[in-house]
């Protein structure tokens, strides 16, 4: 009876490394660090999943691609089947495989976790992206024919590029108003090119093109027209203007020169290109030792890029290591090209040159309490333990909240306490009739995925509204 037994398949807990450029190499140009899966890497990862009957990954995945899917047809060496499974949910592919924490909602809930064998899912979406970018032909669906309703979408970031995507698919005429000369929102200006390339986003945002959806670019809302005007000539309105206004601490010295938000540099960086100055139009101060404050992905975007504009470049974070807000990965390569972390340690004050120029920072240290209300320690000051220390530039990426110019503008949409508009967590409505939103604008700064899964709820909803209304008059139609 034992040979009649059934093997069990043994797992393969190998999870396959990605290629990425040496370390010497890449901290001194702005490509990409990391070179994505070759077709046997991604076929032999892919064969790793066990295609769960009832998969946990897929309920942690904000905009519900089906994961087993893909990955069985990939491991059959399927790719056009694999491009096709993924763009059913997901119209940025290459954007979420190289910017999404998959280690924090799909691939946590990865069967083979409790093994200890992870799979890469994120890695294996990248692969058939870029994959599909070679290729001569891009399969484009079709398109049903137009309901005659039209959806205006304030802001051409992640949220809003989703609902744009998901509605042009459903019949109904899409534009979207983005504020600034470029198409991509935070994946254009706030991603730094090694980690995320302009060429990547646009070919996604070209996709959109394609699909029928108008972008109109250069257009603030709240200025150039108020979200009420949009009403009189659009049946819905979505907006994801993503959350722009920078924080800082309040601290004296932050009016210095050479003290800058997260938001400034990185776009003067990424959408004004200043890390191909003098080639491009943009000049840049050329700062010998940086301070960037915060421990998130954007502090450490900013610390990379830093560094390899040849500064010194210092992490100032108030807690530890294993508090750290950053995905492991982005950490993992900060320290490996050479990023020093000044853990433990509190900015007080900037101080200033006789030219009104930051030349130091004096901090505190600081020792870990017991945990707050976030669930890690909280940090304490250590009496006494001041000190100072030279830089010539720092960069304050502690957060942001919503630009406060829709919220002054729209009459009857609630606001939130810290600026957010407030919405309902499954339909994206806001208190305002015929108006959503989501992303960024809702939650204050959080992950590119989140947003497009707040875009792809508002989207269903926004879809419902208008399959609910009569047919347009002739006169309306297009």
């Amino acid at each position: 009876m034992a040979d009649k037994k059934k093997k069990k398949k043994a797992l393969d807990l190998d999870r396959r490394g990605m290629p990425k450029q040496p370390v010497d190499v890449r901290i001194r140009n702005f490509d990409e660090v990391a070179l994505g899966y070759t077709e046997q890497l991604a076929i032999e990862e892919a064969k790793r999943c066990l295609v769960c009957k009832k998969p946990k990954c897929v309920k942690n995945c904000p905009v519900e691609i089906d994961i087993g899917a893909f990955m069985n047809v990939v491991a059959e060496g399927d790719f056009a089947a694999g491009v096709r499974i993924l763009k059913e949910k997901n119209l940025l592919p290459a954007v979420c495989g190289r910017v999404c924490p998959q280690e924090d909602q799909c691939e946590m809930e990865c069967a083979l976790v409790k093994k200890k064998g992870e799979l890469a899912i994120g890695r294996v979406e990248r692969f058939l992206a870029d994959w599909e970018a070679t290729q001569d032909e891009i399969e484009v669906p079709e398109i049903p024919p137009s309901t005659g309703r039209r959806v205006a979408v304030v802001g051409g970031g992640p949220a809003g590029l989703t609902v744009a995507g998901d509605l042009i698919r459903q019949g109904h005429g899409v534009t979207i108003f983005e504020a600034l000369h470029e198409m991509g929102g935070v994946l254009i200006y706030g991603i730094p090119e090694f980690r995320l390339p302009k060429r990547i986003v646009k070919r996604e945002i070209n996709y959109l093109a394609r699909l029928g959806v108008e972008m109109i670019t250069d257009f603030v809302i709240g200025k150039t027209r108020t979200i009420d005007s949009l009403l009189e000539e659009f049946d819905a309105v979505f907006i994801g203007s993503g959350a722009g206004l920078p924080w800082f601490m309040d601290i004296p010295g932050e009016n210095l020169n050479g003290v800058y938000s997260a938001n400034e540099y990185l776009t003067r960086m990424n959408l004004m290109k200043g890390y191909k100055f003098p080639d491009s139009g943009t000049p840049i101060t050329n700062h010998k030792r940086v301070a960037v404050i915060g421990g998130g992905n954007v502090a450490m975007d900013c610390a990379r890029t830093a560094l390899r504009l040849g500064a010194d470049t210092h992490i100032i974070y108030r807690r530890s290591t294993e508090e750290l807000p950053a995905r492991l990965e982005e950490i993992e390569n900060a320290e490996e090209e050479g990023v020093v972390f000044q853990l433990l340690t509190l900015p007080l004050r900037y101080i200033g040159d006789e030219r009104g120029w930051v030349k130091e920072i004096e901090c505190l240290r600081m020792e870990l309490g017991e945990p707050d209300a976030s669930g890690r320690r909280r940090p304490i000051p250590i009496e006494g333990s001041e000190t100072i220390m030279p830089f010539d530039a720092v960069i304050c990426a502690i957060g942001n909240s919503p630009n406060p110019l829709i919220a002054q503008t729209t009459p009857g949409l609630r606001i939130g306490r810290k600026g957010n508009i407030e919405t309902d967590d499954e339909t994206g409505k806001t208190s305002k009739d015929r108006v959503w939103a989501g992303g960024d604008v809702a939650t204050g700064a959080a992950t590119v995925i989140l947003a497009m899964g707040a875009g792809r709820k508002a989207a269903r909803s926004i879809h419902d509204y208008l399959s609910s209304l009569p047919p347009p008059k002739s006169s309306a139609m297009g």
